[in-house]
C-alpha cells in the first residue's frame, strides 16, 4: 500500500486504517494515563473494544476521515479531519500508548494530517482545539503556527476545569512555509 503523507519528522506515514489495526488501538484502553489524557474509559482488557474498533473501520461515520499514523512498522496514532464541508474541517490527533509520549510525535502526526488535509484532500481551512489544561496539545498546535481564533467549550482535562482554545490555519497560510 502506497503511504497517503510522508514527512520527515519521524517519518509519520498516514495511512487508511485497516481492520488488522483495531487491536493496537483498542490496547491503549488499558493504558490509565492515556484515557485521562484522551477521555477514553479505562479498561482491565481490550478485547471487547476489537469489535468495536474494527466496525469504525470499516463504517465509519459519513463525516470523518481517520487516518493511521505509522512510524516504520509501528501504529504509533491516528490523525482524524472531521466535518461534512468541502472546505472546513477540524483537525484532531491522538498519540499511543502514553509511554511515547515527549517525543514529538503528536507534532510529526499532526502536521501529516495538516499536509494531508490541505495537499490531498483540497481543503481550504482547518481548525483544531485543546483544552488549556493540555498543555501539551496547546503547544502542538502552536507549534505548527497554527492562529488562536478563540475560547471554546467548558470540559474537564485529567480531572481539572478548563476550557479549550481554539487555532485555525488557511491554505495560504500552509502554502506561505515549508512546513516538511
Amino acid at each position: 500500500m502506497q503511504p497517503l503523507a510522508k514527512f520527515a519528522a519521524h517519518k509519520i506515514v498516514l495511512r487508511p486504517m485497516v481492520l488488522d489495526d483495531a487491536a493496537t488501538f483498542a490496547s491503549w484502553a488499558t493504558d490509565a494515563t492515556f484515557c485521562d489524557h484522551a477521555d477514553w474509559t479505562t479498561q482491565s482488557s481490550s478485547h471487547f473494544l476489537v469489535p468495536w474498533w474494527r466496525a469504525q473501520i470499516t463504517s465509519p461515520p459519513p463525516d470523518l476521515l481517520r487516518l493511521a499514523a505509522v512510524l516504520g512498522d509501528d501504529i504509533v496514532g491516528y490523525v482524524d479531519l472531521h466535518g461534512d464541508t468541502a472546505s472546513t474541517r477540524e483537525l484532531g490527533f491522538v498519540i499511543g500508548p502514553s509511554t511515547r509520549w515527549g517525543q514529538r510525535l503528536g507534532t510529526a502526526a499532526a502536521l501529516a494530517g495538516l499536509a494531508y488535509g490541505f495537499e490531498q484532500v483540497g481543503l481550504s481551512s482547518i481548525w483544531a482545539e485543546a483544552l488549556h489544561a493540555n498543555a501539551a496539545s496547546v503547544r502542538i498546535l502552536q507549534r505548527l503556527g497554527m492562529t488562536y481564533t478563540g475560547e471554546g467549550e467548558a470540559a474537564v482535562f485529567a480531572g481539572s476545569p478548563s476550557t479549550y482554545a481554539q487555532y485555525a490555519l488557511t491554505r495560504m497560510d500552509w502554502l506561505r512555509h515549508d512546513r516538511r
